[in-house]
């Protein structure tokens, strides 16, 4: 078995990036991934603004030991500037992102003035350029504020917005086609008969396949008969840049898939990884379509989708970066024994008294559990060939369910 590691750089390895572009309304752009890099047409902020509400004026008139006090010869608001001079002695009363008049260098945060009539007394200690924000000092025309291969925020949006770029480049994402195999599947709406489950895994992987920026079609239900699966398999393959398939994987006389794909000219790359839950993975490609059939079990399915599939569909994508960092917590459950493969185990995550991140085991009985999965928030990362102690620092992976 490859490592998962060793397995994901043959993924990536066999992922071209589509690299068709198309532009989308802004306030549809989040989370998609750009295509050219972004500039900015204006600078921010245009003008000189306060940064305070207040009283804006010269320096230089307060620099006389006995401090007179100042008389306030107009306004200035946003949208709305004053226009008129501002000799010594004066000042102008200001609110927060209005123009600075030119002949002032301070703005004096209202808190430090007392006001009778047109009458501005200052109190405290002050400087040149308090409380004003510099032409430009955010951006500058012709800058650059994103790149090309940036997946955007809903934080990018606002910049975009700020720089008029709407409609917006992107990349147009991967398509998904995601289908189950199984006869002993029923959809979610019919009550199971005798020796039938309720099918889940397609609208978990479909939803974690849209969440990682794909478009997706659920095909549903295959029967475990070769020509269906030849006939669902041949259909997804035509349409789709990335078939994900679950159930049917394992060794078992009816697990069928691996078979169907080799019969429609899928090169198989690889077959069971080392990691736990997760290990009947089977990775094949047929010229530019990539195929992921996945064990059946829920959990496994997960995995295998945030430690293989996630990664792949980021760089088909055109991200640029698409890393999906561990971080590291503190593991609270009893001693855990390594195995010869990689572990994930199901956790909640808190904050102990020192706000370091703990890492509190579920209960749950299995890869078959999707009930126990849905109360965790994270699984921590037991390397092979090692042990989890209590109070031990272990890698952790969020989960996005």
């Amino acid at each position: 078995m490859l490592n998962p590691d060793e397995a994901l750089a043959q993924i990536l390895a066999s992922c071209t990036p589509l690299r068709e572009g198309e532009t989308i309304p802004l306030r549809a752009a989040v989370g998609r991934v750009l295509a050219q890099d972004v500039s900015s047409d204006v600078d921010m902020p245009p003008f000189r603004k306060s940064a305070m509400d207040g009283f804006a004026m010269s320096y230089a008139d307060l620099a006389e030991p006995e401090r007179a006090p100042l008389t306030c010869v107009g306004e200035s608001r946003a949208g709305a500037p004053f226009q008129g001079d501002v000799p010594t002695g004066t000042c102008v009363e200001i609110y927060t992102g209005a123009e600075v008049p030119d002949a002032c260098d301070l703005v004096v945060m209202v808190e430090q003035t007392r006001r009778e009539r047109d009458k501005v007394h200052i109190d405290g200690q002050h400087r040149v350029q308090q409380n004003v924000c510099a032409k430009a000092e955010d951006l500058a025309v012709g800058k650059r504020v994103k790149s090309v291969g940036h997946r955007l925020s809903p934080t990018d949006l606002s910049v975009l917005a700020a720089v008029g770029c709407d409609p917006v480049p992107v990349w147009r994402q991967p398509r998904v086609t995601v289908l189950t195999t199984g006869d002993e599947l029923v959809p979610p709406t019919q009550t199971p008969g005798t020796g039938q489950i309720r099918e889940t895994n397609t609208m978990h992987l479909a939803a974690l396949a849209e969440r990682a920026g794909a478009e997706v079609d659920c095909m549903g239900l295959v029967r475990d008969e070769p020509e269906h699966l030849a006939q669902s398999f041949g259909e997804a393959l035509e349409a789709a840049d990335v078939v994900l398939t679950t159930g049917g994987v394992s060794m078992g006389r009816y697990d069928l898939v691996a078979e169907a794909f080799l019969e429609l000219g899928v090169e198989q790359i690889f077959h069971k990884v080392a990691i736990k839950p997760g290990k009947p993975l089977w990775f094949g490609k047929r010229d530019r379509t990539l195929v992921f059939a996945l064990p059946g079990n829920p959990v496994s399915c997960l995995l295998d989708h945030e430690v293989f599939v996630r990664p792949a569909l980021a760089r088909l994508e055109g991200a640029s970066v698409e890393e999906i960092d561990l971080r590291v917590g503190r593991w609270s459950g009893p001693r855990r024994r390594g195995g010869p493969r990689q572990q994930h185990l199901p956790v909640t995550v808190s904050q102990d008294e020192e706000g370091h991140d703990l890492l509190i085991p579920i209960d749950w009985s299995g890869s078959a559990d999707i009930v126990g999965l849905s109360t965790a928030t994270a699984l921590a990362v037991v390397e092979a060939g090692c042990e989890a102690h209590p109070g031990e620092l272990l890698p952790y992976r969020s989960l996005y369910l």
